[in-house]
């Protein structure tokens, strides 16, 4: 399977689009291509998913948007709880209660160059809309991954902590991924180690032992991830957070893939080796389950 450039995409035409304060159909919801967003990835967003009507987690989402624009000295124009009634406002419109909201903001309209003192206003956008990352199937059956030859951005280069609209780094990784004909790949820092896969945090389990590689390594502190870690905990199964290398991964007994679009999927293939026996282990499913009951708030 080698890439190819996606079809011509065409949004729903009945969405409605939260932009800059307003609740906009789709069609009028357009940027100016003068925007620092659109020129030079320049901006900050988050996704977020909404079950039974509610946001999940949105408070820690909305904050760590304020890190990510505060550590590219973007000012956000909206408090945390004008993001949150616009988010709420948008799934209101759209008449969605499951479903997955990408909230975006630019530095705004500016000139061409890069200096960000020539840009207006920052730009807010929300979408509230459908997504489905993966295939149904690979929930119950596991995935296969690769190790690719794109590494993670350097730490003192643009921080992998800081979710930007800057992901040219993620979509080459991706690239390399849907060539091998898997949907994920893994990403390693500039020390060799396992980061996170493109759009996912990676966790293994070899003993019983839940493994992650920690935000050191160079990989986005994942909303998804930190409630995984606190199911992990609740269960009383031993943890760490420790450096992985990728004899770390073809020896380990079970692999997950955490991601707000993602949720918690089974990786049963690495670099075309089966990870343990090639299916789902108990300690995953375990997880899956809980993550489902979590957001159901049946737990």
């Amino acid at each position: 399977m080698n890439f190819q450039p996606p079809k011509q995409y065409a949004p729903d035409p009945n969405l409605k689009i939260f932009l800059n304060g307003r609740i906009v159909p789709v069609a009028e919801a357009t940027v100016s291509v003068f925007d620092h967003g659109l020129l030079y990835g320049d901006g900050v967003f988050e996704g977020i998913r909404s079950y039974g009507g509610k946001a999940f987690r949105l408070d820690e989402h909305l904050k760590r948007l304020e890190q990510s624009a505060r550590a590219i000295r973007l000012e956000l124009p909206m408090t945390r709880e004008e993001c949150a009634k616009a988010t709420y406002d948008t799934l209101k419109a759209n008449n969605i209660t499951d479903g997955y909201i990408r909230l975006v903001v630019t530095r705004g309209v500016g000139y061409l160059g890069l200096s960000p003192s020539r840009t207006e206003c920052p730009c807010v956008f929300i979408i509230a809309s459908q997504i489905e990352l993966y295939p149904k199937e690979l929930y119950e059956k596991g995935m296969a991954i690769i190790s690719c030859s794109v590494i993670r951005n350097h730490p003192n280069a643009v921080s992998p902590r800081i979710k930007s609209l800057n992901y040219l780094n993620n979509i080459l990784a991706k690239i390399e991924a849907l060539d091998a004909g898997v949907h994920e790949a893994v990403m390693y820092n500039h020390q060799g180690f396992v980061a996170e896969c493109t759009g996912d945090n990676i966790f293994v389990i070899r003993d019983g032992v839940v493994q992650t590689p920690p935000t050191a390594a160079g990989l986005l502190e994942g909303i998804t991830r930190d409630a995984v870690i606190e199911l992990v905990n609740k269960r009383g199964i031993p943890f760490r957070e420790m450096n992985l290398t990728r004899h770390d991964l073809y020896v380990a007994d079970e692999a997950f893939l955490t991601g707000t679009a993602a949720e918690v999927i089974p990786v049963t293939k690495i670099d075309g080796r089966p990870v343990s026996a090639g299916q789902p282990g108990p300690i995953t499913r375990q997880l899956i389950g809980d993550f489902k009951n979590l957001v159901n708030g049946r737990m």
